[in-house]
């Protein structure tokens, strides 16, 4: 027993030594970690290392600590169960005096001259903060502490464990085209004539009310201070019934007629006007009886859609003659009466918008920007940022159909996880590029590795230098 005491009590006094002077006569040599892996399993960071201890030298009665510290990006730290390495009597003490590895204590005996590996595994409860930290290990020669001046300390590795739930997708967007503002807004006016009369009879019947549709049409554009005026259209379309020639007639001058009523009252020096006429629509009537539940409804299909009759008239006096014209009379109070209308378009351009004015237009009245306009206004705003995807929310509801608006908002239905918004977007766009990353951005939100590796890769091959950014990230998941 007081064998054990004494030397207990000459290790202690060892200790107290400075760290360089026994640095000097004590302990001497270095070590080498020859393998190392660092892996989160579960809610623990497990640390595997080989050390080599070959160059290291250590008197019978002392031991080196080895310490593996980890360290984070913002000044956290950890130490690591340190690795105890001794001499021959420190060893016979150690034995004598066991502590238990949960202590945070692993021990190897040193046998000097000798080569030497010390395997080293250790896991300590998992923070955050070291997915993104750095590895080194202390040498502390004298026993005197992992931070004492004396001490040498090796860097081994950046650690980087990513999670999931911190993914941040980085994305290519699709920049829609420089463009002429073009819309349209159209409508049909149902308007009566005396029979075979051609002129336009404003309060003949119904007539100043479809005259005021028209009317109601054109002066929302003229009154919107952004817009110009190009074009006035009509089409005139009359009804099957009576013969072919006379039909014609009717349908070109009537829509002549109101051609030249619109003109006279709008006086549009820079506008065109343009007309055209159907004189018997077969088709639309086609549609609105294959819709209908008109008795013998088949049959009167039959002959509409009868190639074999060239003649127009023919067709009419088939129809007439089934069953007693019972078919036909129908068609007489039912579908003609809508045949017989004017379709109306009134296209216009819009002026371009400089940025900070189109700001202005965005959240008031977007259907006056462009794609294009939307866009530089998005990138006025950080990338991921909530007005910089709210931009692309606005974009792609006044561009449902639009490759690039869907393209971008399902980007941007990504940056706030919306896996469901984005999945729809996505649908309406065609293959390019651009989707392949949003697509594999995708399958990592919704857990499927594989096939977000697979389109990154597809990208990358594509050109997209983005495909790495996230390549890289799924590499240090675990």
């Amino acid at each position: 027993m007081k064998k054990n005491i004494s030397i207990l009590i000459a290790c202690l006094m060892m200790c107290c030594v400075p760290g360089k002077l026994l640095a000097q006569w004590g302990n001497t040599g270095d070590v080498q970690v020859t393998e190392q892996s660092v892996r989160k399993v579960d809610s623990l960071l497990q640390v595997d290392l080989k050390i080599c201890l070959t160059d290291l030298s250590v008197k019978s009665n002392l031991a080196v600590d080895i310490i593996p510290v980890l360290t984070g990006e913002n000044g956290q730290s950890t130490l690591l169960p340190k690795l105890l390495v001794t001499g021959r009597n420190r060893h016979i003490v150690f034995q004598r005096m066991p502590r238990k590895e949960a202590g945070g204590l692993f021990e190897v005996r040193r046998r000097n001259k000798e080569e030497q590996y010390a395997d080293y595994t250790a896991s300590i409860p998992y923070e955050k903060w070291m997915g993104h930290s750095s590895l080194s290990v202390v040498l502390d020669l004298c026993g005197c502490g992992w931070d004492d001046l004396g001490s040498k300390q090796m860097d081994l590795r950046n650690i980087v464990i990513n999670d999931p739930a911190d993914y941040v997708p980085v994305l290519a967007y699709m920049v829609p085209a420089k463009e002429v503002k073009v819309r349209s807004k159209s409508g049909a006016a149902f308007l009566d004539f005396p029979v075979d009369k051609i002129k336009i009879y404003p309060n003949y019947r119904n007539n100043s009310q479809e005259l005021a549709k028209i009317q109601a049409t054109i002066d929302s554009v003229r009154n919107d201070q952004y817009a110009t005026i190009t074009t006035v259209a009509i089409r005139g379309y009359a009804s099957p019934e009576g013969s072919y020639r006379h039909n014609a007639y009717l349908a070109e001058h009537r829509t002549e007629a109101l051609l030249q009523y619109v003109r006279d009252l709008y006086h549009f020096s820079d506008a065109e006007f343009t007309e055209s006429f159907e004189p018997e629509d077969w088709k639309g009537l086609e549609k609105m009886v294959k819709a209908s539940g008109m008795p013998y409804r088949d049959e009167v299909l039959a002959v509409i859609r009868d190639e074999s009759i060239t003649d127009p008239d023919v067709r009419d006096r088939r129809l007439k003659e089934l069953h007693g014209s019972l078919p036909y009379r129908y068609l007489l109070d039912t579908f003609y009466p809508a045949l017989r209308r004017s379709e109306y378009v009134v296209t216009y351009t819009i002026r371009p918008f400089a940025t900070e004015e189109a700001k202005e237009i965005l959240y008031t009245d977007p259907k006056q920007l462009s794609l294009e306009e939307m866009y530089r206004i998005a990138e006025t705003y950080e990338r991921g940022s909530e007005e910089f995807n709210d931009v692309f929310d606005i974009a792609v509801r006044m561009y449902p159909n639009d490759a690039a608006a869907n393209l971008n908002a399902a980007n941007a239905a990504l940056i706030r996880r919306d896996t469901i918004a984005a999945r729809r977007y996505l649908d309406r766009v065609p293959a390019c590029a651009e989707k392949l990353l949003a697509e594999g951005a995708l399958a990592l939100y919704e857990g499927d590795r594989d096939t977000a590796v697979e389109r990154f890769e597809e990208a990358k091959a594509a050109g997209m230098a983005e495909a790495e950014a996230n390549l890289e990230f799924i590499r240090y998941i675990p």
